[in-house]
């Protein structure tokens, strides 16, 4: 994903010089891209013997240099069933060489079908992290945001080391969904991949994950465990 957000930065830069040197007007160049990725698919295998469960984190946009159309999509499940799903549609605007704003709408499908409205800012930070930070607030009122950042350290030309972390936060008690207000979960993984074309990776990895506070609690009191550490075997794409 790095080397997305340093195109898709250095890009949105000469475009902003461009424009600012052009009497002012900012606007877009008069050609469209688009790109396709798939940044997670994966199968999980948890450490303590549970079901083997999978894993989608896919993302795609069109447009030109300053503005975009971005999809993306994250799901989850196991045993055959999807616990999670859900696709938010961005409107996505450079506003620096490399950080875009974001707006629009994410549609919850699992695990009970809420919407919500998203504000987010996405790029690359000092030391090459990129970092997507988004707020949502559902149908219901209830306010949260998620923290995503990862790094991509190339052992070799193909060979790549991806760390990547994330930290979930509600406003409020979300009863329907057993979550308290606070810190709500944490999650953090290790994915090894090589690059048998820029295109296209397997990899490996490892995934722990743990809810935090009083989301913790009332997992706990509902006989489910706070914490899980999974192995992950899968592939990386794009086109």
């Amino acid at each position: 994903m790095m080397i997305r957000a340093l195109m898709t930065g250095a890009i949105a830069g000469a475009a902003l010089s461009a424009s600012a040197s052009a009497q002012d007007h900012d606007h877009d160049q008069p050609f469209t891209t688009y790109k396709v990725m798939f940044d997670r698919l994966e199968a999980r295998f948890p450490d303590d013997g549970g079901d083997a469960g999978w894993l989608w984190d896919a993302q795609a946009w069109w447009g030109g240099d300053l503005n975009k159309l971005w999809i993306e999509s994250e799901g989850e499940g196991a045993s055959g069933d999807v616990d999670d799903a859900d696709l938010q549609i961005l409107y996505s605007r450079a506003v620096t060489s490399y950080f875009d704003v974001q707006a629009g709408v994410r549609r919850d499908f699992e695990p009970d079908g809420k919407t919500f409205a998203v504000l987010g800012l996405q790029g690359l930070a000092p030391y090459w992290f990129e970092v997507d930070l988004h707020g949502y607030v559902s149908d219901d009122g209830d306010v949260s945001a998620d923290l995503e950042a990862e790094y991509e350290l190339l052992l070799t030309q193909r060979l790549i080391l991806q760390p990547r972390a994330e930290l979930s936060v509600s406003a409020s008690d979300v009863d329907d969904r057993a979550i308290a207000s606070g810190f709500t979960n944490v999650e953090a993984g290790l994915r090894l991949r090589y690059e048998i074309r820029r295109e296209f990776a397997p990899y490996v990895g490892v995934s722990w994950g743990k809810r935090l506070g009083g989301t913790a609690d009332l997992v706990r009191a509902a006989g489910g465990e706070d914490e899980e550490t999974a192995f992950v075997l899968g592939v990386r794409g794009w086109f």
